[in-house]
């Protein structure tokens, strides 16, 4: 039996051409999409084909039965979008990489969420709130009626759960733990009531960027590191609900039809896993995906002219980043990993800085869709951007990366590389994400730029995960990385304090730079307690000019976030900020939440309706031919993949 909708990876045309007459004459059409064979067939002409073949064997005719609709043939709509990064983890509270924390904000409503015009905070969960006199006291109103997508109300309760966990759970903290490290006590009075007493003031009580997960699932977790939280379907909040996870192979959600704002315009919303941005854009030609996004220069303006598809140059609100290893340590100051010990002297750091022209990785590498880097915060968030004036930037100097490099005692040697103090050669790693473009076309220039300065670079590109593992257990010297950053800048600030760094048992924390320096943490005690606008900016500001000081990392670009849809499928995507900013956000839903179907498109990417065929003996030798067609092309496209 051949059934329609056959799972098979991976995806893409079939590409065969189907010479047998008996078998053209039945097919309608044969492809692969996302992962899925869709086979239409004539039935008046398989009911003559089959009627012929059980003549000829001698077979009564079998009974042809019809598949129940799927929800596309039903009319649902399904919003498919291109995944070209690897998620870390749908548990929110481990989750850290743009992809995951995207999902997450999918399933997952927040006590307050960023407007999407000009991203201030306004009410999600939390319908009001109000704070004592001295700022140390919240009282948040939970609105009424608001269930979790298995039916049982939402309460303060799981306010106050998800907030205490993260108190009492050290691994509970490692996504958000910034957000709670200041919290003294949360409780749930009653049903609609959260009350949350904070040590200090804390300027971030309406950006908690928290997901509130339900009491009555999560109370049951024994092992939040070892929890998937990927048994679907997943209890949720958000405008959707994980149906299907499968990691590295297929994310599925359908629309939450309870959502306390309204059911989202369509019934399903796929992430379809590719493993570059240029395989991504094809299929967006194709027409097999909807929504691209984190497009390349050059894959962008390839589609310019394409076929019913419309380009958005969203404003950058993410930063590139090239990581020093300062001296990885735990939190407690334990040394750990392996980071060239060169790279530990700031002075050493500061000259290699001079040594990279970010000018040229706009223009040669981001094809002019970026601008340069300076401070942690890109320039979208206009209150809180620092940019280097002319007294303090370190433009690029190949001489003065020279002389400093000399003056550090690293010496040029045989063949002009330089010797450390113990004789030894200075080499170091740069570790990048193997399939991402800005790390595949970077790490060329690094690496010369650095051996025009006498250093010796040795390039790694791996997957994403791989990098995760090795950058946190410091087993690095240099490492591309980078971040979206949030309205509110607190976040992203803390990632660089003594307290995110990780536990004895390297577990915990979300420090990005390894950093330890009193200086630095105290600015971002400061900016966190400060509630006027313009002096916390001040601070923000500060803290940004001691990174940049430090040199634990060079911002190398704050690059546009490229993105495409198929116009002929969907319309009215919301952007954040609004005009100029993104469709797929980080720290929003609005893009996918808003997105209306285009009256009249065709439904697709939920099933394929069809005949399924029930065929007695007869009738195997002409679809054994369809079976033995699709195995070869999968057995080519693994091989060719792999």
């Amino acid at each position: 039996m051949i059934r329609t909708g056959s799972t098979l990876r991976p995806g893409g045309n079939l590409g065969y051409s189907l010479t047998c007459p008996t078998i053209q004459w039945l097919l309608l059409d044969v492809s692969v999409r996302n992962g899925v064979v869709t086979v239409r067939i004539s039935r008046w002409r398989l009911g003559l084909t089959l009627g012929a073949l059980l003549v000829a064997v001698g077979l009564a005719a079998p009974a042809v039965t019809t598949a129940a609709p799927t929800a596309a043939a039903q009319g649902g709509t399904v919003l498919r979008v291109a995944l070209t990064k690897q998620v870390d983890s749908v548990n929110p509270f481990l989750s850290i990489t743009q992809a995951g924390t995207e999902l997450g904000r999918l399933m997952y409503e927040f006590l307050t969420t960023y407007d999407a015009k000009d991203q201030h905070p306004v009410p999600a969960l939390a319908e009001k709130w109000e704070t004592s006199q001295d700022k140390l006291t919240w009282t948040y109103t939970i609105r009424s009626g608001v269930r979790w997508s298995d039916g049982q109300p939402l309460t303060a309760k799981d306010v106050a759960f998800t907030f205490n966990l993260m108190l009492t759970n050290d691994v509970a903290r490692t996504a958000n733990g910034n957000f709670v490290a200041n919290f003294d006590s949360v409780s749930a009075p009653d049903d609609r009531t959260v009350v949350i007493r904070t040590k200090t003031p804390q300027a971030t009580m309406l950006a908690l960027d928290v997901p509130i997960v339900p009491e009555h699932v999560w109370s049951k977790v024994t092992d939040i590191a070892g929890y998937t939280n990927d048994t679907t379907p997943v209890v949720g909040n958000g405008p959707f609900v994980l149906t299907e996870y499968r990691a590295n192979e297929s994310i599925r959600f359908k629309a939450n039809k309870d959502y306390w704002r309204g059911a989202p315009h369509y019934d399903e919303l796929d992430f379809v896993i590719y493993k570059n941005a240029d395989a991504a854009t094809q299929a967006l030609i194709k027409g097999e995906v909807d929504l691209i996004n984190r497009l390349g220069p050059g894959q962008y303006d390839s589609l310019k002219n394409a076929a019913n598809v419309t380009l958005n140059p969203a404003k950058g609100r993410r930063f590139n980043e090239l990581l020093f290893n300062p001296g990885a340590a735990t939190s407690t100051g334990v040394p750990i990993g392996d980071g060239n010990p060169a790279l530990r002297d700031v002075k050493v750091r500061q000259a290699l800085a001079k040594a990279f022209n970010l000018k040229d990785i706009v223009s040669k590498v981001a094809g002019g869709y970026a601008e340069p880097g300076g401070g942690l915060i890109p320039p979208v968030f206009v209150s809180y951007h620092w940019q280097p004036d002319a007294s303090q930037a370190r433009s690029f100097d190949p001489a003065a990366a020279n002389r400093e490099l000399d003056a550090a005692g690293y010496p040029r040697g045989a063949g002009g590389i330089r010797q450390g103090p113990d004789g030894k050669p200075l080499t170091l790693r740069l570790l990048g994400h193997n399939g991402t473009a800005f790390d595949e076309q970077t790490a060329p220039y690094i690496k010369q730029w650095l051996s025009d300065v006498g250093v010796d670079v040795t390039v790694q590109l791996v997957s994403d995960s791989q990098v995760n593992e090795i950058t946190s257990g410091g087993k690095y010297d240099l490492a591309f990385s980078g971040w979206g950053a949030n309205p509110d800048p607190d976040y992203i600030l803390s990632l660089h304090t003594c307290s995110q760094r990780p536990n004895a048992d390297g577990k915990g924390g979300t420090t990005d730079s390894f950093l330890c320096d009193p200086q630095y943490d105290a600015l971002y005690t400061q900016q966190l307690a400060e509630f006027d606008q313009a002096k916390r900016a001040e601070l923000v500001k500060q803290a940004q000019q001691r990174f940049y000081d430090l040199a634990v990392g060079v911002v190398l670009d704050y690059d546009n976030s490229l993105e495409a849809y198929r116009k002929d499928r969907f319309a009215d995507f919301q952007v954040q900020p609004d005009p100029g900013g993104v469709i797929m956000a980080q720290n929003g839903y609005w893009g996918y939440y808003s997105a209306r179907p285009v009256a009249g498109a065709a439904s697709s990417g939920g099933g394929n309706a069809g005949p399924v065929i029930g065929i007695a003996a007869g009738a195997v030798v002409v679809l054994a031919v369809l079976a033995f067609l699709f195995a070869r092309r999968r057995r080519a496209t693994s091989a060719e993949r792999e």
